[in-house]
Order: C-alpha cells, then sequence, then structure tokens
C-alpha cells in the first residue's frame, strides 16, 4: 500500500515536524500517484504543478526556520473546477469556458492555501455542477474509485473520487442539491455541506445562488472538521456570508456525546429505497443509539413536494446566472452573421444537453405569465420545507436519514431518464433548500463492495453537533457496519 493512502492532516504535520518528509516530497508522491491513476479515474481535469511546488517551498522554508506551521501546512487538496483559481484553468466542466483562466482566487481557495494546503488542481464535475452523476462534463465522465463502471456520484464527483482514491487528502465541492453529500455517500467519504452563509461564495461561478453552498471532502471527520475551520467565516466579498463567530471545529470534537435527541424523519423511509441501503441505515442508526442518541419519531409533511420545488427554484436562477456565458467578454465565441446569430451558435455549441435542458425549464418558469404559477409557488412551498426542520429542531438536536436511495449506478444507466436522475438527490435536496448544514458519513457497504451513506443534518450554524455525532459513530466503527 503506498503511503498516500494512509495520510491525514495530522499525520502530515506530525511528519513534516518529524523532519521525515518535507512538504516537496510530499506533493511530487501525490502527483505521481494521480499520474498513475487519474487517467482510469478521471477525477482531475487540470493540474497545477508549479503552484502547488511553489506552496510546498514556502512550508518547508517555514520549518527550515523553526517557525510554527500553519494548520494545514502541505495538505495535498483538490478543487473543483467552479471555484475560480488564480492562473489555473476553470472550466466548470464545459466547453464554454474550456480556456478561462480567472484572474482570482475563489475566497474559500485562498483560505487553503493561507493555511498552508497545497493546491494541486482542478476536479471534474457536471457541467456547471448540474448532475447527480458526473455524466454531464464535457470532458468525459469520473468513475467511481470503488467500482470503475459506476457513477462517482455529482456534481462533484471528481473530489469524492480523488479522496476516495486518495489522490488528495482533502477536497473542496459544492452542494446546490446535493452535490457534495452524495458523491461523498456513493464513493465511500465523509462529505460536509455546511450552512448557507457559513463560507464565502465569492468565486465560485454560480449554478444558483440562493442553493450554492462550498465544502470539504476528507476520509475522516477530524480532516472535515479542520477544512470547514480553515474555510468558514465571514467575507465581504459575499454579501450572503454570514457575520456568525466561527468555532474551533477540531476541538469541539474532543466534547463529549451526551443527551442527543435524534429525529427519524418517515418520509425519508419511504419504499423507494434500495433494501440494502435501508439495513445499512437501520444499522447505523442502531450504533448512535449505543451512542446514547435518543430516537424521536418526525414528520416533515412538505417533504414530497421538495424535488419538484427544487428544479423550479434552481433551474430559474441558473437560467439567470448562466445567461452571462454569451461569447461577449469571456469565454467561447462562435462568430455569426450578426449578434443574435453569435449569441445562439456560441450558446449551441458551449452548453451541454443537460445544461441547456435546465436553462430552458428555468427560463420558462421566469417568463411572463408563468412566473407567480411555478417560480413564486415554489418559493412559497421552499418556505414550508424550512419551516419543517425548524419545527423538527424544536424536538430534536440532529436528523438522521440516508443520503442517497441507492448505491452507485452504472455509468450510462439513467443518462436517457432525467427524472430518475433527479431523484437521486431525493433526500439531500432539502437541506439546500432550507440552508441548512449536513454531513453524509460512510455507513458500510451493499453488494459489490458499494459504499452507502448516513446523513446527519443539524440546525443552522450548529456544524459542531454534526461533526461530532459522526465522528462519535466513526470511532464507534460505524463506518463500516
Amino acid at each position: 500500500m503506498s503511503a498516500a493512502t494512509q495520510w491525514t492532516i495530522a499525520s502530515i504535520r506530525g511528519a513534516l515536524e518529524a523532519k521525515t518528509i518535507s512538504a516537496r516530497e510530499l506533493t511530487a508522491e501525490f502527483y505521481s500517484r494521480i499520474e498513475k491513476h487519474n487517467p482510469e479515474l478521471n477525477a482531475f481535469l487540470a493540474l497545477s504543478h508549479e503552484r502547488a511546488y511553489a506552496q510546498a517551498e514556502r512550508v518547508d522554508t517555514l520549518r527550515a526556520r523553526g517557525e510554527k506551521l500553519p494548520s494545514l501546512a502541505g495538505v495535498p487538496v483538490a478543487i473543483k473546477d467552479v471555484l475560480s483559481t488564480r492562473g489555473v484553468r476553470t472550466t466548470c466542466g464545459s466547453r464554454i469556458l474550456e480556456n478561462y483562466v480567472p484572474p482570482y482566487d475563489a475566497t474559500a481557495v485562498a483560505r487553503l492555501e493561507k493555511a498552508g494546503a497545497v493546491i494541486l488542481g482542478k476536479t471534474n464535475c457536471d457541467e456547471f455542477a448540474m448532475g447527480s452523476s458526473n455524466e454531464n462534463s464535457a470532458y468525459g465522465p469520473v468513475r467511481n474509485p470503488a467500482a470503475l463502471d459506476r457513477v462517482p456520484g455529482g456534481s462533484s464527483g471528481g473530489s469524492a473520487a480523488a479522496v476516495a482514491a486518495h489522490l488528495a487528502v482533502g477536497a473542496l465541492g459544492t452542494d446546490t442539491g446535493g452535490s457534495i453529500r452524495q458523491p461523498g455517500a456513493l464513493c465511500g467519504v465523509p462529505a460536509l455541506m455546511p450552512t448557507y452563509g457559513r463560507v464565502s461564495r465569492y468565486g465560485l461561478i454560480a449554478f444558483a445562488s440562493s442553493l450554492d453552498h462550498v465544502g470539504p471532502f476528507a476520509t475522516t471527520t477530524a480532516d472535515i472538521a479542520a477544512l470547514l475551520g480553515a474555510i468558514a467565516g465571514r467575507d465581504e466579498r459575499d454579501s450572503t456570508s454570514a457575520d456568525v463567530p466561527v468555532p474551533d471545529y477540531s476541538a469541539e470534537l474532543q466534547k463529549k456525546l451526551t443527551g442527543v435527541r435524534m429525529g427519524i424523519p418517515k418520509e425519508y423511509f419511504d419504499e423507494g429505497m434500495d433494501p440494502e441501503v435501508r439495513q445499512k441505515i437501520e444499522k447505523g442508526i442502531e450504533i448512535l443509539k449505543k451512542l446514547g442518541c435518543q430516537p424521536v419519531d418526525l414528520s416533515m409533511p412538505h417533504t414530497d413536494y421538495a424535488i419538484a420545488t427544487y428544479y423550479i427554484v434552481a433551474n430559474g436562477e441558473a437560467s439567470s446566472n448562466l445567461a452571462r456565458f454569451d461569447g461577449v467578454r469571456y469565454g467561447l465565441r462562435v462568430n455569426g452573421g450578426n449578434l443574435r446569430e453569435m449569441y445562439k451558435k456560441t450558446r449551441g455549441q458551449g452548453f451541454g444537453p443537460e445544461v441547456k435542458r435546465r436553462i430552458m425549464l428555468g427560463t420558462y418558469a421566469l417568463s411572463s405569465g408563468y412566473y407567480d404559477a411555478y417560480y413564486l409557488r415554489a418559493q412559497k412551498v421552499r418556505s414550508l420545507i424550512t419551516r419543517d426542520f425548524i419545527a423538527a429542531f424544536e424536538k430534536v438536536d440532529i436528523i438522521v436519514t440516508p443520503t442517497s436511495p441507492t448505491p452507485a449506478f452504472r455509468i450510462g444507466e439513467r443518462v436517457n431518464d432525467p427524472l430518475s436522475m433527479y431523484l437521486s438527490d431525493i433526500y439531500t435536496v432539502t437541506g439546500d433548500l432550507a440552508g441548512v448544514p449536513a454531513i453524509s458519513i460512510p455507513c458500510g457497504t451493499a453488494s459489490e463492495r458499494l459504499p452507502v451513506g448516513l446523513q446527519i443534518v443539524a440546525p443552522h450554524f450548529a456544524e459542531a453537533r454534526i461533526l461530532q455525532v459522526a465522528k462519535a459513530f466513526e470511532d464507534a466503527g460505524g463506518f463500516t457496519v
């Protein structure tokens, strides 16, 4: 087994301080692993060798001077290709941005690097984060490290696969309807969607501005806590980022788990769930009970409307956000006989089928005569879903559900069935609509050793509570139940 498969943030720090490895050597080790395994996985779209080695040199210089190392010193991380990276190509998995190189970093990226992390490169994703399988990328699908004929989940499939295959110690993804948690579940790694506003969206190329979240992937709960601590907090460049104090998430993990009321909503355990997933989630719940979590039966009555609500709100915002990609200012331009022709050819050739589908649906929902019937009504139902969570958290401290109704499905299995694909996010879209934090953690495997994910949801800005429960579950062997 390569040493790369054993690295955590803590072990990297220990090795650097003991001088058994340098940050440069560690970076080279991960690039060697990427070179070997990425051709079959297609997890990375671009590598940032120059930037990564420059950061590694900075870390090694600090160590040589005897100075205190920052919290993520030398930690190799990967960045989903919807987050802007200065001097590194950022495509959003789309042909329309095939050659776009941002002049600035997203805040989350800049904060990782300030904490000492080494940015290895950019990970593959569904085009503009629109998808649940990572098959919508213009640069080919990502393959699940657990089974190469299976999808890794989407849209942050490249980030999940990179961490699961130990091509990075941590990664950033984005979650608009489940795009961090669902790939985490299907690839078998912890994956956290923070509260809306907990992490700055500045530099994130938007899909749906009121739903987009930035969050981390890692192989342990402790590493998730460390990554979240580095990227969380108020950012004046993002008006939606919250001015709420950031706790020491790593320190919070050490607190004893006592008296946690665990809500189990009946609407999330319907007949559409795979029997093996149900079995693993029920075993996971039993472990949480043994850890002292007190089960409470819940009803969240507006859950059935979540998928329809999400796809009206998200597509409406997408049609507005993606109007900027018109061939005039940046990105692909396909010339035509006049301006209208240029718009039509550029967007026709630059966007893939799923993005076009969502733009058309969103434009229709926002159009004159239909806005009140669709978008406005969807926003009202969104409020009802949010109230379901608020009411639930008056009775419980956390909510436990499956992350995905099925394990990873085969590549190509659902590409011609958009509705079936959309239903992959049936247990995750509600958290995005309500803006609450949620984590997916491994909960054993189903047939063919396909990972199963258990989701833990908490009230706004209660990420520390989620992480405490996840860490206790991990320590009790729940990841491999």
